[in-house]
């Protein structure tokens, strides 16, 4: 008689605990079963050690076939549950390939890719100028209908700005400025798919491509909405130039010269960015703060 399959044992990264213990304590729970569950499924066998970001955790397996493939395991939200779809929207030359994927859980399998990112490009304004031209060939892709809308979480964003209360009264005036300016943007909030999430972390080295994005948390918009997360990514190369205000100048210049994204749109969306992140904590980082300074928004 053959021996009983114990369950995969997973100490779970603190990481992910603190992201998901209060929103997702369920997914924490059952991720060992999840794990073999799919293991099972998709004839997976585990190859390395766990990966994993701030929203789900990464397991390097082989197919069946012997090919290496990255499996990710993620509670099924709005960021996560159309990620599988814009990855199969996009063209396969700039973004991983998607090789399995089970919408119920949004459960996926990707191909191997490198573990090098963009972070580890010496240069920052050339790990600058490849991401640019990366998001100027996404953003001309139609999204498709199932992708949430920057329109409603624009919305949302007025919504909640009215609500926020700031001890700091020059910062709830910028706060109440950019509400008003988001609040002009959203009848023409655009259809393209965006990434939202595009920094020189989701751009990973690969041996079909120099250069594969990864990790989208897919929406439909206007593309000027997607500059803000290589702003304030790579800080420190920005401040070691000496001269952090023009730093932030020419990144955002270079992208938009390379992108072709109209420059008065991109700085009202970077505005409307920077009050999305004051939304999420309540407060200012004081490196929107300076972008916003650079960038002559306040």
């Amino acid at each position: 008689m053959a021996a009983p399959t114990l369950p995969t044992v997973i100490v779970i990264p603190a990481q992910l605990i603190e992201s998901h213990q209060d929103e997702s304590p369920e997914w924490l729970a059952a991720l060992p079963t999840q794990l073999d569950e799919y293991l099972a499924r998709w004839e997976l066998t585990r190859s390395g050690d766990f990966l994993n970001g701030a929203a789900s955790l990464i397991v390097p397996v082989v197919r069946r076939d012997g090919t290496a493939a990255m499996l990710k395991l993620q509670p099924r939200n709005e960021e996560s549950e159309a990620e599988a779809l814009a990855l199969r929207t996009w063209s396969p030359n700039d973004v991983v390939t998607v090789l399995e994927d089970d919408q119920a859980t949004s459960t996926l399998l990707l191909e191997r890719l490198h573990g090098r990112t963009l972070n580890a490009v010496p240069d920052h304004v050339e790990a600058t100028r490849i991401l640019a031209e990366l998001m100027a060939r996404l953003i001309v892709v139609p999204a498709p209908p199932e992708v949430r809308t920057l329109e409603d979480i624009a919305t949302e964003m007025v919504e909640e700005a009215a609500d926020l209360k700031l001890d700091d009264p020059a910062e709830q005036r910028l706060v109440n400025r950019y509400a008003d300016q988001v609040r002009e943007l959203i009848p023409e909030s655009g259809d393209r798919l965006l990434h939202w999430d595009l920094h020189y972390g989701n751009v990973l080295a690969s041996g079909r491509q120099p250069w594969l994005v990864i990790d989208p948390k897919p929406l439909a918009g206007d593309p000027a909405f997607e500059l803000f997360q290589a702003l304030h990514n790579r800080w420190d190369d920005l401040v070691a130039t000496g001269n952090l205000d023009q730093a932030i100048r020419d990144r955002f210049d270079l992208m938009v010269d390379i992108t072709g994204i109209d420059r008065d749109r991109a700085l009202a969306w970077t505005a409307g960015r920077v009050l999305q992140n004051v939304l999420w904590a309540d407060a200012f980082d004081p490196r929107y703060l300076t972008i916003a300074t650079a960038l002559k928004l306040t």
